[in-house]
């Protein structure tokens, strides 16, 4: 691909690091985020000079109004060729919704959420779900194969969204899960590596096990991803699923709204262990 230019909206533990591998890859890079960052090599203090006459523009915010609020402000000064890639987990409504903001503007929109944390962002190991026309789906692919290890395509930007909060749930529940049994087993006296070492042979290990055993080991909260955003995921999931009974997941946001409430906000949401041994709940 020639050198483009490449505006990233969000400079959080994601958006920082492909702000960084775009201009290891010789693209012309401005960042940009609500906090200012005076430190950050590529920053621009303003969202509409970092997008005017970009070629693309990654945006990875909080959620829905977060990036309302943004498109609405550089839309205008977005160019006709410009392809909008829009990476924040949000809801099939909102991404129908910021897709005809876009292409109202005569630009390109792609829905791209990904699955991966702050290893696999490093790691040019994250996987994207692209949703939209088949053009603009090909262009973002382009883009973010060189940062990726895998992109799926779906005909829609809802299609997109809809899978995404549909792996965030189960990477909630699994989470839970692996906390709680982890618990019972320390509570008649094994310890954490014979929990693992057992899990290791189970069919309930996962990713999600190999991704965390050191970090619950270390007792490591540090954020690969936080509980807020995770909390956010859930309710995002259970306000988009009309006429489904998600009884687990209800469960789920419950236990994270109790993270929220106990401080753990900003935590790495495996963090919520914490809970399994105090008497909030």
């Amino acid at each position: 691909m020639n050198t483009k230019t490449v505006a990233v909206l969000g400079q959080g533990i994601i958006g920082t690091i492909w702000a960084r591998h775009y201009a290891s890859d010789g693209h012309s890079v401005r960042a940009w985020n609500r906090t200012a960052q005076p430190d950050n090599p590529w920053f621009a203090a303003d969202a509409t000079a970092a997008v005017a006459q970009a070629d693309v523009v990654h945006i990875c915010l909080a959620g829905p109004p977060s990036v309302e609020a943004v498109l609405t402000r550089i839309l205008p000064s977005i160019g006709q060729n410009t392809l909008v890639i829009q990476s924040s987990t949000i809801s099939p409504a909102a991404a129908e919704q910021f897709r005809s903001m876009v292409e109202t503007q005569g630009a390109d929109y792609v829905e791209a959420p990904f699955t991966g944390s702050k290893p696999a962002a490093e790691g040019k190991q994250l996987v994207y779900f692209l949703g939209g026309a088949d053009a603009p789906r090909e262009r973002a692919d382009r883009w973010l194969t060189p940062i990726s290890r895998k992109r799926f395509h779906f005909a829609t930007p809802a299609q997109a969204a809809a899978i995404k909060l549909a792996m965030n749930l189960q990477i909630a529940a699994v989470s839970q899960a692996m906390t709680e049994g982890l618990a019972l087993a320390e509570a008649y006296g094994l310890d954490a590596e014979q929990f693992f070492d057992v899990l290791d042979m189970n069919v309930a290990r996962s990713g999600l096990v190999d991704l965390k055993k050191q970090k619950l080991l270390s007792k490591d909260y540090s954020p690969q991803f936080s509980v807020k955003h995770m909390h956010k995921d859930l309710d995002l999931a259970l306000a988009s699923s009309t006429n489904l009974k998600l009884c687990l997941t209800e469960r789920c946001a419950d236990i994270y709204a109790d993270g929220l409430a106990s401080g753990l906000g900003d935590d790495d949401f495996i963090a919520l262990q914490q809970l399994i041994h105090s008497d909030q709940r």
